[in-house]
């Protein structure tokens, strides 16, 4: 059993359509929900990053969708860093996650459809973090994080060297993991700045 904050809950969650799923009877209309739960699941962590990822992609597919369903493997993601410049690479995976994008060995589809290769993308010419384009319209936007809006919390400072040196108490590894996760919360709810979306 996975015992996680209970924020996690309560971050905004994203529905889209996944004709591949609904091909393949692996959801009904293939309608499927995503949560931040479900980012976590796949890094094995919660931190700024990935709440980051997962904010910037379903704002982008917001923007993007309006009023319809999202239709997840028919969204193109580019990045304007390298996949192993900094964090680029984790947040990759939280985007294909959600918009089903992969890069060459991705799904390779079914009698010509429900392909997901070669729509992730790195190093491109862009302003943003990520420039999310709809496959059927051609429309896109781009989106940029801010995590500096949102500082750590007094005392985490000290705590993670402690901690990652492996000798802090009991107490001070607690301590630093609520302060971490705090951080993420504040991220995920109502910090509605920390994610500016352009284009569209």
């Amino acid at each position: 059993m996975m015992n996680t904050p209970n924020f996690y809950n309560d971050a905004p969650k994203i529905t889209l359509h996944d004709p591949l799923a609904e091909f393949l009877g692996a959801a009904e209309k293939g309608i499927i929900e995503y949560g931040y739960l479900d980012a976590v699941k796949l890094a094995g962590h919660s931190c700024p990053t990935v709440a980051g990822a997962y904010l910037m992609t379903c704002k982008a597919l917001t923007e993007l969708y309006a009023d319809e369903l999202p239709v997840r493997g028919a969204i193109k993601a580019e990045f304007r860093d390298g996949q192993a410049d900094g964090v680029t690479g984790v947040i990759a995976n939280v985007v294909g996650l959600l918009t089903g994008a992969a890069q060459s060995g991705g799904f390779k589809g079914i009698g010509g459809k429900f392909d997901r290769r070669n729509l992730l993308h790195f190093n491109a010419g862009i302003d943003g973090d990520i420039r999310f384009t709809r496959i059927d319209t051609g429309a896109s936007v781009e989106t940029t994080y801010h995590p500096e809006l949102v500082p750590p919390p007094p005392g985490m400072k000290e705590l993670m060297p402690k901690t990652m040196a492996g000798i802090a108490s009991t107490e001070e590894k607690k301590e630093f993991g609520q302060l971490w996760q705090d951080r993420v919360k504040r991220i995920l709810l109502g910090n509605a700045d920390l994610v500016t979306v352009t284009g569209g």
